[in-house]
């Protein structure tokens, strides 16, 4: 019952199951987590699934704001793959994975918090997944069942932030990354956090890793060759104007929208802002940056740009782009 129980009201009709329960109006439920009819078939394509359908999902504590399974089922439908994409609230990712391990369960998507431990369970990790320490994306081989662990938060992140600094300063992308010699702080040291660091130490930044508990940003600091700081020294630290700041925590993040990572006065030492909450797409944390002044970058940018590579290693098929968008402009 409840989040927990939900796959298997979507699942059962790949597992056998004689029928599902679902209600026509949303709230209005006679058992804990029913989806309505409406999601059943518009978002999880329930009339499509049988026995031969594979299975993803996003792994997470908390998850249900994630709006992965509005975007992958719709890209499945649309070019007819046989998948569905769903929910996944773990609290163990090594014990779900060894529940999970038949090779109906093709791919996972990982947030937070699980993006650090999910890299050890894996029997195979890209090297650029390995370098920053941590994956976001899972994919079971059909061959052998082993699970491979890739990084595409930092793909998606990064190119972002340059495409928002681009979009100032008529820099051609030909020209080198306009993120060299800028100096780059990275909000939360966590697998988020390690992908953006990583990415911006790659394109010639100087990092600073700024955490709640200082030895986790000094860990991380050591590790890419970055400084570190306490997240509460953060609004005191403005050695120069023109910076760029990326917030990788889950402060902002819906219910709690009226939190903030930083106090507004110093967001005018940043001329970029980039926050990885996505519900919603303006933080409070991205309001205040705009009225500073500072360029904005939402998470639901890098949240595309993340899933595209995703997408083409759950599929084999080249991502669809202009779709990506055009499904997300609808949630």
């Amino acid at each position: 019952m409840g989040e927990r129980g939900f796959i298997s009201r979507i699942l059962c009709a790949k597992f056998g199951g004689y029928l599902t329960f679902g209600t026509l109006e949303d709230g209005i439920v006679s058992a804990p987590g029913q989806p309505t009819i409406k999601d059943l078939l518009n978002i999880y394509n329930f009339r499509l699934i049988g026995p031969d359908t594979k299975v993803y999902g996003v792994i997470g504590k908390p998850v249900g704001h994630s709006k992965a399974p509005f975007l992958f089922n719709e890209l499945f439908k649309s070019v007819g793959f046989n998948g569905v994409y769903v929910h996944l609230l773990v609290d163990d990712v090594a014990k779900f994975l060894q529940a999970y391990s038949s090779t109906d369960f093709i791919g996972f998507s990982c947030t937070i918090p699980h993006k650090d431990a999910a890299l050890k369970c894996c029997d195979e990790v890209d090297p650029v997944a390995k370098s920053i320490g941590a994956v976001n994306c899972i994919v079971r081989k059909q061959t052998d069942g082993k699970l491979c662990g890739f990084n595409t938060d930092y793909f998606g992140a990064i190119s972002a932030i340059e495409d928002g600094l681009r979009g100032t300063s008529n820099t051609s992308s030909t020209a080198g990354s306009p993120l060299a010699g800028k100096l780059f702080v990275v909000i939360g040291a966590g697998g988020a956090g390690k992908a953006l660091a990583y990415g911006a130490k790659e394109k010639g930044a100087r990092v600073v890793i700024a955490n709640r508990t200082y030895d986790r940003a000094r860990e991380l600091a050591d590790t890419i060759g970055a400084d570190a700081l306490s997240l509460s020294d953060l609004d005191n630290f403005h050695p120069e104007d023109g910076m760029i700041l990326g917030n990788t925590t889950s402060v902002g993040m819906q219910p709690k929208i009226g939190e903030t990572p930083i106090s507004k006065h110093v967001l005018k030492y940043y001329s970029l802002v980039f926050d990885a909450v996505y519900t919603p797409q303006i933080t409070r944390l991205l309001r205040e940056a705009g009225e500073a002044g500072a360029i904005t970058v939402s998470g639901l940018e890098m949240f595309i740009g993340q899933a595209y590579e995703q997408y083409e290693r759950f599929t084999g098929l080249p991502a669809p782009k202009e779709k990506f968008w055009k499904i997300m402009s609808k949630y």
